[in-house]
């Protein structure tokens, strides 16, 4: 049996399905994208009987109830919203959200004569030419009749006839088609997102989460749909502050909820080190609640899926949506984001561009909340996350099929215990050959972009290591002020010994310093500007360094793990530079990790 159908439905017909609740719309408080201009093409394509694309609705399957009597599903509209929104907004009258979140209404006119439509402006609506609003006609709040009439008074010379012939067609409009594409419930979540690609115009990419947040937000009943609305303006008020005058001036009910109350406090909080989208939200929420990491499960159990008997039952769409606002609510919590925020940064991981998985923090938090959800100490349950965290960074764990690796670990985790089954990911992952060749292995890149290396900045930075040839300066601080890293090796000298910049910008050539340090250094070869900062040391000057003394000086060599051999290193020595400090960076991770 197919398990979607492709047909036409009349405008009127799709306009009633919404206003009766059986096309259930996501209450999603986002801005209509569309430009006015394009709300006329679309009437004016169906004025004229182009098509104007699909509506994909997904249908929710039929619901036991306690009763034992079964609730239909209704269908949810899970692409399509902006041409649904114009059709409202054009052809009911309803108000649309702007770009600055205000309410505004988009008013169509029609000239008969030329057949054509135009948004309403000053010069139109002085225009007897055109009639002003469409709505009122396609609606029937005024007949044929009486438009022809008012028309007729202010166009006495024109074909009476012939403008109630254009009015007419002007109100078959809401008999014009619509394809609608209607996805059973049972259908698979990779065959429903193959869908949505190949019909849509743009082949953009609907994510499961994009279902997950069509589900909850066209739910009522069980709150979904201010559920949605936490998320969304949450994730919102990390990014904007200023959006929180948009929420109080525009949506009174939800300032008036719970839920607000509950967020308010991140429109004062400031911090770029975690940045979730509603994705990562979901993913953290679900996750920590439900011991599971695939959406196309939440979809299931929130539609009621009981997975032994194959049935939907209206107690586990309850208990789903119960679960998951327990989850949302505690991500979003004040105390627990911030301790996490406090965990991640005690890593050493400071920067947001240390961290380049961010399902590595999705599941770190949703571990945490975990942890101390099951009751475990404060400072028992951090060491476990900072441990996975890093260790999940290191091994690329989520870098690949993500959501199954998620489901993987959190079942992993409830099954044998965070203790036993992170010991068995380091048996099995870091073992003496990764950090002895794997690790070091993994250093050979010239891609700052990369895990290993952001793992050595963390454990520079959790050491609280001096930059290169400086005292006054940390490597925490010059990261936190966005300052550059610098080649040990100088690029020019390099480059002018025919090095490439594959070769010359290898990480383990890099160190973070002071810029002026940097600039005095030059083009030389090292050879040359360590001479220089031992007769400094020597003669008691600061000029190339300000370290003064040599046992400050191997200190800071130990802290950046340079090779002593750098003091007598030419560009003939510069691979086996590379080779010998790779090594050393590799020694300093495994370490560093140990003491987590």
């Amino acid at each position: 049996m197919p398990k979607y159908s492709v047909h036409q439905q009349p405008v009127e017909t799709l306009l009633s399905w919404i206003k009766s609740g059986e096309i259930a719309i996501p209450e999603i408080q986002r801005p209509f994208v569309w430009k006015a201009s394009k709300v006329r093409d679309l009437i004016d394509s169906l004025y004229h009987g182009y098509p104007v694309g699909y509506i994909i609705t997904w249908q929710n399957p039929n619901v036991k109830l306690k009763n034992g009597e079964v609730s239909t599903g209704k269908k949810i509209l899970i692409d399509g919203q902006q041409r649904i929104t114009a059709l409202t907004a054009a052809i009911v009258g309803q108000r649309v959200l702007d770009k600055n979140y205000k309410e505004k209404n988009i008013r169509i006119a029609f000239n008969p004569l030329e057949e054509k439509f135009d948004v309403l402006n000053k010069a139109i609506q002085n225009n007897s030419k055109w009639i002003n609003n469409i709505n009122p006609i396609i609606n029937d709040e005024i007949t044929i009749s009486e438009a022809r009439r008012s028309y007729m008074e202010l166009n006495p010379d024109v074909e009476e006839i012939k403008i109630e012939r254009k009015i007419e067609e002007l109100k078959k409009i809401k008999n014009k088609q619509v394809g609608i594409i209607e996805l059973d419930h049972s259908l698979n979540i990779d065959v429903v997102t193959e869908i949505f690609i190949r019909i849509n115009q743009k082949g953009a990419k609907l994510s499961n989460a994009d279902f997950v947040m069509s589900k909850i937000a066209s739910d009522e009943l069980h709150g979904g749909n201010k559920m949605r609305k936490l998320v969304d303006y949450f994730c919102r008020l990390i990014v904007d502050k200023d959006f929180n005058k948009h929420i109080l001036d525009n949506d009174k009910v939800f300032v008036s909820h719970d839920y607000y109350k509950h967020i308010s406090w991140m429109a004062n909080a400031s911090d770029d080190l975690y940045v979730p989208d509603y994705i990562d939200f979901l993913r953290v929420a679900f996750t920590y609640k439900f011991n599971r990491g695939k959406f196309s499960d939440l979809v299931a159990l929130l539609s009621g899926r009981n997975f032994e008997t194959r049935t939907y039952e209206d107690e586990i769409v309850e208990r789903s949506y119960k679960l998951l606002a327990e989850g949302v609510l505690d991500f979003s919590n004040k105390t627990n984001y911030q301790r996490f925020l406090m965990v991640v940064k005690s890593t050493g991981l400071i920067s947001n561009k240390l961290i380049s998985s961010k399902n590595s923090l999705n599941f770190s938090y949703a571990l945490y909340l975990k942890l101390r959800k099951d009751g475990l100490q404060e400072t028992e349950a951090q060491g476990y996350v900072k441990k996975w965290l890093i260790m999940s960074l290191l091994i690329g764990r989520y870098s690949g099929s993500s959501e199954s690796m998620i489901d993987e670990d959190i079942k992993q985790v409830q099954e044998k215990g965070v203790r036993k089954y992170l010991e068995q990911m380091e048996e099995t992952h870091l073992g003496e050959g990764f950090w002895e060749f794997g690790l070091v292995n993994d250093l050979e890149t010239s891609s700052t972009n990369n895990n290993a290396y952001n793992v050595y900045l963390a454990a520079q930075c959790n050491s609280n290591s001096n930059a290169f040839l400086s005292k006054s300066h940390t490597i925490k601080n010059l990261l936190e002020q966005r300052g550059d890293v610098h080649h040990i090796f100088p690029k020019k000298y390099l480059s002018s010994n025919n090095f490439k910049p594959k070769q010359y910008n290898q990480v383990a050539n890099f160190v973070f310093t002071e810029q002026s340090i940097n600039i005095k250094v030059g083009k030389q070869p090292p050879e040359k500007y360590m001479e220089r900062v031992k007769e400094e040391i020597g003669e008691n000057k600061v000029n190339l360094t300000s370290i003064t003394s040599l046992e400050e000086l191997d200190k800071n060599f130990k802290q950046n793990d340079i090779p002593r051999s750098l003091s007598h290193s030419t560009f003939e020595d510069y691979e086996n530079f590379l080779a010998e400090r790779r090594k050393l960076m590799a020694k300093r991770i495994k370490s560093y990790y140990q003491k987590l």
